[in-house]
């Protein structure tokens, strides 16, 4: 079996460092060309990764038709756009998350899908880490006995103005870059969606994207309470409690991939971990196991592993959880 050929919109740091070194390694997946604004950005990226061929425009890329799918890793304003035109050139595309901007992009993207029959679908790698998958059937069998709340935070430092995670019309903030991955990952553990949200926002004056963001997600079994910022020291927070115990991911969003990935059961019976059992897994690259999957969902015709009708509803949340910082009350996400 052939492999997917992939085209890489823009050099973007995501692209360069984690995604495309991960799908090179892939047995279903070659990345054949990458493309940027700036020729010299996209030559020098190709050089440095071994990429066939490099172009100076995204318009080359999605010409060419020798690429079966687009890997669309631009500011988060761009990725519906660019995301619709790829579709429309004939490409598979598997896009950066946040998804859009906000639920009525979603679904324009969704309605280019349909329009297209392009196979589309968000890139959230902790779908097919080993790790989550790993929890959320420990949930699921009531290890932990049945689920009672949530808590996750996640931040990192980053005050640059020049930076695109702070300028609030490219989609800016905490909430968009690493709050999604909170929302995401509670939705995929608890298997339902939120009732309600309430949050609250801090702002920089100066750059005026959120800097702290945190919020209650209402689901029917129970509260997640989660926390994200961008100038905070880095941090990745993640635990659910159950009746009976609770499940701690250590390196949650960004396992390294030369290493194993532990998480932490604990039956409670102690404070002081005496009743902590340790899962290990061999290390593995989460972007790889992305793009086999997406490779295998194109190829079977089955939904990618986020499909758009997920991202949705993870927009929803999001939406959500702006309107209830801006009004101070709860909050229903609106599909």
């Amino acid at each position: 079996m052939s492999k997917l050929r992939w085209g890489v919109l823009g050099a973007a740091r995501i692209a360069t460092v984690k995604v495309i070194p991960g799908m090179e390694r892939s047995a279903d997946c070659e990345i054949t060309a990458i493309a940027s604004r700036s020729p010299a950005k996209a030559e020098e990226a190709a050089r440095a990764l071994n990429i066939p061929k490099a172009y100076g425009s995204y318009e080359e890329l999605l010409a060419d038709p020798q690429i079966d799918a687009v890997y669309n890793p631009l500011p988060n304003h761009l990725h519906v756009p660019w995301s619709i035109r790829a579709a429309e050139a004939g490409k598979h595309v598997l896009c950066e998350k946040p998804l859009g901007m906000n639920t009525a992009e979603v679904r324009q993207l969704i309605a280019a899908r349909d329009r297209t029959g392009v196979t589309i679908g968000e890139a959230f790698m902790v779908q097919v880490h080993p790790q989550w998958v790993r929890t959320t059937e420990l949930v699921r069998a009531g290890r932990i006995g049945p689920l009672r709340f949530a808590m996750v935070s996640y931040g990192y430092f980053n005050a640059r103005p020049e930076n695109i995670r702070n300028i609030p019309a490219y989609g800016g903030g905490a909430l968009m870059d690493i709050g999604c991955y909170p929302i995401k990952v509670s939705r995929m553990v608890f298997g339902e969606e939120p009732l309600r949200v309430s949050a609250v926002m801090r702002r920089d004056p100066a750059l005026g994207t959120d800097i702290v963001t945190a919020a209650i997600l209402d689901y029917p079994s129970g509260p997640c309470h989660f926390s994200c910022g961008t100038q905070v020291a880095p941090h990745q927070t993640v635990q659910f409690y159950g009746t009976k115990g609770r499940i701690e991911l250590e390196i949650a969003f960004n396992a390294i991939p030369n290493e194993r990935s532990r998480i932490l059961i604990d039956d409670g019976r102690d404070l002081t971990g005496g009743g902590i059992e340790i899962e290990k897994f061999p290390p593995c690259d989460q972007y790889t196991l992305q793009g086999d999957a997406f490779a295998r969902a194109v190829r079977e015709r089955t939904p990618p592993p986020v499909p758009l009708e997920d991202s949705l509803r993870n927009m929803a949340v999001i939406d959500a959880v702006v309107r209830s910082a801006e009004s101070g009350q709860w909050e229903k996400p609106e599909v």
